[in-house]
């Protein structure tokens, strides 16, 4: 196996692939990439056994001769990292090593056989369909954040994923607090999709895709694939079934206030620097007279209030909340002003944000449990 092939299309390929490596683990063989050369193009692959990805470079390559060959990704990218040239020779030789030359040095990294790189298992299509990279993107950042971690409840470990003519709903929840986004799509799909999204699945998937990028999902026996340009990005999907939340959601309120995003996000970083010796527990105070009260009880370092002149319809109401939780969905809402409101301090507290014309494409609602006071 001889090749040379142009650093930025190398280091692209590396970057996108090493989002599957896994870093620590008892299988040394996973820490690698899988290099496949053929007449016209180089595969690079990376697989954790619950993800992989391969991505396909056929620009700014010269090849020499074919073959496979796997070496550590961690250091084969770092030393990529370090080339200054900007044409990279890479040749296998003897002693299962890889040597990467340029003009101004070589180096040989030793790595492993192809036989002995997972197989990524072929997935037996059931489903196949198309949806923006766009919308793919935004449905998961509004809804990856409030994902349960750990796995007591593996089926809240992910994003379930709704697609269904032209809608698009993703949703998630780890008890504590609950997420919804809905799209449409620019079409109508042929085929209806009802799935769990691993969440370390969802944000590498985030992370790699664009806005621009026509991404088709193929799935099948509990596996997902997607597909876009020169990547492929393949899954395992998570077992069971996600919780009908829909009855979660309130739909009468006793209290409601109206307020600008920025101005609670400060307020909350305030209280934040106190109630953190408190597990982030605060207490709001919704009033027509006084705005909203934000305090947090006296913790070893200290206590802190702060005061938001905002309008209050309703009652007057007191509850109890996690302010790291409010300040993740705040995180994740594009308009200047959002909605709160709730029935009782023991219900679930709605955000909403408040439409402002073209910010938000999508429908997005969110309930945080209220705490005790």
């Amino acid at each position: 196996m001889k090749f040379t092939i142009n650093k930025k299309s190398l280091k692209e390929g590396l970057d996108t692939v090493s989002h599957a490596t896994a870093w620590v683990t008892t299988t040394p063989i996973l820490e690698n990439i899988l290099i496949k050369v053929n007449f016209s193009s180089i595969l690079l692959v990376s697989n954790n056994l619950e993800m992989a990805i391969e991505y396909i470079i056929t620009e700014g390559i010269k090849i020499d001769t074919e073959g496979s060959f796997s070496v550590p990704s961690r250091l084969f990218l770092s030393y990529i990292n370090l080339i200054e040239e900007d044409e990279i020779e890479i040749e296998l030789m003897a002693h299962e090593s890889l040597q990467i030359k340029t003009n101004s040095g070589k180096t040989k990294i030793k790595g492993k056989n192809a036989e002995d790189f997972p197989l990524i298992p072929k997935i037996k299509e059931e489903i196949n369909m198309h949806i923006n990279g766009g919308i793919l993107k935004k449905s998961i950042e509004k809804t990856l954040f409030s994902s349960a971690e750990g796995n007591i409840r593996p089926t809240l470990a992910g994003i379930f994923v709704q697609i269904k003519d032209d809608d698009a709903i993703f949703a998630s929840t780890d008890s504590f607090r609950l997420s919804e986004y809905k799209s449409k799509l620019p079409k109508k799909t042929e085929n209806s999709f009802s799935q769990i999204l691993p969440s370390k699945t969802a944000f590498e998937v985030k992370s790699i895709i664009k806005d621009d990028d026509e991404i088709n999902i193929v799935s099948g026996e509990n596996q997902i694939g997607f597909f876009f340009w020169n990547v492929k990005v393949y899954s395992r999907l998570l077992n069971g079934k996600f919780p009908d939340y829909h009855g979660f959601f309130p739909n009468t309120f006793t209290t409601k206030a109206e307020i600008n995003k920025y101005d609670l996000i400060q307020a909350l970083k305030k209280i934040n620097l106190i109630s953190r010796e408190n597990n982030y527990s605060i207490k709001m105070s919704f009033s027509a007279e006084d705005g909203i009260f934000l305090e947090t009880s006296e913790t070893q370092i200290g206590e802190g209030e702060v005061k938001l002149k905002w309008n209050i319809d309703g009652e007057n109401n007191i509850i109890g909340i996690n302010s790291t939780y409010f300040l993740e969905v705040l995180g994740v809402i594009d308009t200047t002003h959002i909605s709160i409101s709730f029935e009782n301090p023991l219900a679930p507290v709605l955000i909403t944000p408040l439409d402002e014309g073209k910010k938000e494409k999508g429908t997005f609602r969110h309930i945080i449990m209220p705490l005790k006071i």
